[in-house]
């Protein structure tokens, strides 16, 4: 059956990056094939511009055109495989641009669908009802302490010479006070500051002590 219709490939199918770093080895050996022909031209070169014309010079420069010749093919094919791998390398960009593309607009997605709900448990005239609500209160906080807050200044009406008299009376009577309690009698002073009376020879402790050296 397998030489009938054939095997089915089971090899992996190459992925771009493959793709560009097989294209990039292939780039590379043509430089090296590149650089020995080079190489092999200037040493042509060399040896024509010190020969004299015949035929050994003309067979010198047969060789050096074909050199020449393969070197033009290598050119060609490496700029060929340039132009395939920045191509591929594009779209492998464009690939990345579209992955990273779709990877936020799905997360935008996901976002949205939250953002949707969880503004669907906010009411928003709730909100409004509070924050005036709150406006009120604190209206009504600032009133009470302008309130609590007021001076009680004397009234525009009084005279203020009343005020002066009544400020000497209260200064007489002060000093009335003072002289009253300059004159109290001896005898209320002792009651008041506590003192024995002038009477008394000795103090009441010395005068026990006497009583006790008498018995």
């Amino acid at each position: 059956m397998n030489r009938l219709f054939g095997a089915k490939n089971a090899a992996p199918k190459p992925t771009l990056n493959s793709a560009i770093q097989n294209v990039d080895t292939r780039i590379e050996s043509i430089d090296v094939k590149l650089a020995k022909l080079n190489a092999e031209l200037t040493t042509y070169q060399q040896r024509l511009a010190k020969m004299r014309d015949g035929p050994g010079k003309t067979a010198l420069k047969q060789k050096a055109l074909k050199v020449l010749q393969q070197r033009k093919l290598y050119e060609g094919q490496r700029d060929q495989l340039q132009s395939q791998s920045w191509n591929m390398e594009q779209a492998g960009m464009m690939q990345d641009n579209l992955k990273n593309t779709l990877a936020t607009v799905d997360a935008m997605k996901t976002t949205s669908k939250e953002l949707r709900k969880q503004y669907g448990k906010v009411d928003v005239d709730k909100i409004e009802r509070m924050q005036d609500e709150m406006a009120d209160l604190i209206d009504m906080g600032n009133d009470i302490q302008e309130s609590l807050s007021r001076s009680y200044d004397v009234p525009e009406d009084v005279d203020e010479a009343e005020l002066d008299a009544e400020l000497e009376a209260l200064g007489e009577e002060v000093e009335l006070d003072t002289a009253a309690a300059d004159g109290v009698p001896d005898f209320m002073k002792d009651e008041v500051t506590k003192a024995p009376p002038t009477f008394i020879d000795e103090p009441p402790e010395q005068a026990g002590k006497v009583k006790e050296a008498a018995t």
